[in-house]
Formats: structure tokens, sequence, C-alpha cells
């Protein structure tokens, strides 16, 4: 709705993981470069953790989308399954033809369609967002397939993406093994005032259609602002971002005030930010 009145050829603060708009801020650029490079030298287990909202999908996303041809994924996000579920999604994800049967059964046709893959030089990799959610069976059947290997090398790359609570199970006494395997673990926090500003502004000038100067748009009381409201959490800058650009766009004000971004605030608050975030 605003896109012309403000020079956009797309909106800049949507709120769905976009890799196109991925702010390479330092830890986010490190997490990146972690699991790029834990890829590529076959380094087995990988976690990634960080709060609601603070850029883990569209981290994986980026990394998918920088992954050469010979790098098989499987991503799931579906994370309420059973063990023997998760098997059957990894098949299913990674295209392999199998017949349905027993865990043990699926488990034989997984390992023969990955030893393949390594003789034909691919890498296999298991993404599973949202990973809090499994359950400890399930946890433990992940780190079931970490075994899966060659006498030189792992036949399939894990990730974990999730929330702190992931962390907090990890930790538990009975997953010991399955935390002794993990390679690396990096976990993500919210950005500072300073990489709030860099991040409203990188995210305006991606979405630029005509090269205007888009700097004025945003300034630095009302990123101040932003980050109070936001706590440094991307979609939160996001919500607030878009609806403030609305309101800017009824007023037909050529930037965004402080009175404009205290509407805004407010009115989220109103109506919710998970009631906002579905209309949008």
């Amino acid at each position: 709705m605003y896109k012309r009145f403000y020079g956009f050829k797309e909106n800049p603060f949507t709120i769905t993981p976009d890799s196109d708009f991925f702010y390479p801020s330092e830890q986010h650029q490190s997490a990146l470069d972690a699991l790029t490079y834990a890829i590529k030298q076959r380094k087995g287990f990988v976690v990634v953790t960080g709060p609601i909202g603070c850029g883990k999908t569209t981290v994986t996303r980026t990394l998918l989308r920088n992954l050469s041809g010979k790098i098989k994924t499987a991503v799931i996000t579906n994370t309420h399954l059973s063990p023997k579920g998760i098997i059957t999604m990894i098949l299913e994800d990674l295209g392999v033809a199998y017949r349905d049967g027993s865990k043990d059964r699926l488990l034989i046709q997984l390992n023969k369609y990955l030893v393949q893959q390594v003789l034909e030089g691919h890498n296999v990799v298991l993404i599973i967002d949202e990973a809090q959610n499994l359950s400890p069976a399930c946890l433990e059947e992940v780190r079931m397939l970490s075994n899966l290997e060659t006498e030189k090398e792992k036949l399939i790359q894990i990730v974990l993406i999730g929330q702190p609570e992931l962390r907090r199970k990890l930790e538990a006494v009975n997953l010991e093994q399955l935390r002794q395997r993990v390679a690396i673990h990096y976990h993500i926090t919210p950005l500072s005032f300073e990489e709030t500003k860099k991040y409203i502004q990188h995210r305006l000038n991606r979405a630029n259609a005509n090269g205007r100067d888009l700097s004025v748009l945003f300034d630095e009381d009302v990123c101040g602002r932003i980050f109070e409201y936001s706590q440094g959490i991307p979609r939160m800058i996001n919500v607030l971002c878009d609806h403030a650009l609305l309101t800017g766009f009824v007023r037909e004000s050529e930037s965004i005030n402080r009175e404009i971004i205290d509407e805004a605030i407010y009115e989220i608050r109103f109506q919710g930010e998970d009631a906002y975030e579905q209309v949008h």
C-alpha cells in the first residue's frame, strides 16, 4: 500500500524470513560462516539457538541459497513427530523412493541412500528448524543418525535450529551423548542499538526502487524508540517499521517521526502483536 508513496519496489519490512534481506551483522554473519564451515568440513552436528524472531530462519535460508550443487538438503519444520515420523520426513524431503515399513527398515533405506551419495561425491545435510519441540526420543533418534558414517567421514551433517529452550533440553543428563556430538554451538542474540539502525537502513536500501536517499526516513531519535520497543529483535523491528510506514502513508508524511512511531506502538499493543502478524 505504501510502496509507491515511499519509493519501494517491495515491502522492506515483511515478517516472512527472506534471504534477499539477510543483514550480515557480526553475529548473523558469524552464524552463517560457522554453518557453512561445519557442513563443508563434515563436522557432523551443529546447533544454532536464539530468541524468537532473532533471525535464525533467515540465516538458514541464506545458507541454503549459498550451498553448492554437490550438497543435498532435507529441511524439517514440523517437529511434532515420532522417531519413525522423523525418518520418514527425511526420506521424503530428500526425494528418496522408499518402501514403508518399520523404523529399522526405513533406516536401512536411508543408510543405503546416504552411502550412494558419498560415492557420488555429494554431501547430505539435515536441517531441523524449531528443534526445541523435538521429544527426547526424537532427539535420541537424531543422535543415532550421526552414527551413520564411513571409516573416514559422516554420511549426514545435522543442523538443529531452535529457541533457547533447545539449549536447556540438550543439558539433560539423558542427552549427554548427543551433547558430546555437537561440534559447533552458536547462539544468536538481539541486535544492539547501532546494529538496529544499520539493520533498518539495510532493509530500506534493499527495497529502494528509485535510488532516492532513504537515510532521512527514520532519524536517530526514531531509531532509538524502535530499539527501545523491539529490544533489538529483528521480527519486532519489522512489525513496528511496517506499521509506522503504513501510518506515515495515511498521514502523507515523507518521513517517520516520533509521533508516528508512538502511534504505531500504541496500535500494535492495542491490537496485540500476534493479531497484527496474522493480518499481515
